[in-house]
């Protein structure tokens, strides 16, 4: 959210997988905010976010989705799949729960976005 790396979730399917029910359906998975890893891979995972944001020139909010394998010690275990520059918004949207997770409600959330918009030109 703009300079600032919010935090850490864990997405748990209810299901055996993580397929489109437990993404876009309510109930179809917990999301574990904080993230329940150790406090250094934690703040590790931060600082990757905000680093991927800075360095692709990235605005507003985005959302860094990574793995985490706790069996291997390189990179802490930590490994960046992708940025998303246009996260969901929607009830079982990643961002919000983060957000809220750090005393950011929606509307707070809508607000700012709205507020710090800009296009280049």
């Amino acid at each position: 959210m703009g300079d600032r790396a919010l935090g850490v979730c864990e997405i748990v399917p209810r299901g055996s997988f993580y397929d489109y029910t437990a993404k876009y359906s309510v109930g179809g998975s917990d999301h574990l905010t904080p993230a329940p890893i150790p406090a250094e891979v934690y703040e590790r995972a931060l600082d990757i976010a905000l680093r991927a944001h800075r360095a692709l020139g990235c605005r507003g909010v985005t959302r860094a989705d990574l793995r985490f394998d706790d069996t291997t010690e390189e990179l802490g275990g930590l490994y960046l799949l992708e940025l998303n520059t246009q996260p969901g918004m929607t009830p079982t949207s990643l961002v919000p729960d983060i957000a809220r997770h750090v005393g950011i409600e929606f509307d707070q959330l809508v607000a700012w976005m709205v507020e710090n918009a800009a296009c280049d030109g």
